[in-house]
């Protein structure tokens, strides 16, 4: 009979193995990324939590297309580097204070679509205009207060303004999208530019139209449950909600 691992050493090597694999997701959704023009080389960041242990973060000034397992950088709930050579992107405050007012949240990602980025220049918010964006998104999506790029005033402005929503546009800068898991935050962040760039392009045409109301309390109350869900759900919870959610 061979060797046979104790519980405590079979979970520290899923604990490796699970962050090897979420390594290896960043890396490739920071891919995609570029690949659906969210950011070009090395703009916006990409974060996810280890459980157990803190949170993984892309580093500054790498792109995405040389990315590499090793250049993904292991930082604290305080932003202490624990692991990595790299230093962490310098909106490492934002991706953290959200993780601290979200627990529900395991993914978060910062980009720089065009038209997210122009509803962020011009301070504007969008109101419910099409239903995929309250159950999903939560709803109106804002533009939160000017901070400068890196300080505590920015994550506190975007958190304030993020709410229990999973979209937020970053005042003269972006967009920031969060789920349940990378997959579940790269979907939001699509959702969120599609519904910019539908309400860019509507409001060069007229004023656009809102939701009725019922059809706004009836997604909303879809997009509460779906919350109170996530947060009673382990991490990654994605297998739980899949049933639900291909209900839209």
């Amino acid at each position: 009979m061979g060797y046979q691992r104790s519980p405590r050493e079979a979970s520290e090597v899923s604990k490796a193995d699970l962050e090897s694999k979420l390594r290896s997701e960043i890396i490739s959704f920071g891919k995609k990324m570029v690949k659906l023009g969210l950011v070009f080389g090395s703009e916006g960041n990409i974060s996810v939590k280890l459980p157990g242990k803190g949170y993984l973060i892309t580093p500054s000034m790498v792109d995405y297309e040389e990315m590499k397992e090793e250049d993904i950088v292991l930082v604290d709930e305080e932003g202490n580097v624990l692991s990595g050579y790299r230093k962490p992107s310098i909106e490492t405050p934002i991706h953290l204070a959200v993780y601290k007012a979200r627990k529900d949240v395991n993914a978060v990602i910062h980009s720089h679509p065009t038209f997210s980025t122009v509803v962020a220049i011009l301070g504007l918010k969008i109101p419910p205009i099409v239903e995929e964006m309250i159950p999903f998104l939560g709803g109106e999506l804002v533009t939160s207060e000017y901070g400068i790029p890196g300080s505590e005033e920015l994550a506190n402005n975007v958190v304030k303004a993020l709410g229990n929503k999973n979209a937020v546009f970053i005042a003269n800068h972006g967009l920031l999208a969060c789920g349940s898991s990378l997959k579940d935050a790269l979907r939001n962040t699509m959702l969120a530019e599609r519904i910019a760039r539908v309400f860019v392009l509507s409001s060069l045409l007229g004023k656009p139209r809102e939701l009725p109301e019922d059809s706004i309390g009836f997604q909303l109350d879809l997009f509460r449950r779906l919350h109170k869900m996530k947060e009673r759900s382990h991490v990654y919870p994605e297998n739980r909600l899949k049933v639900y959610e291909s209900k839209f």
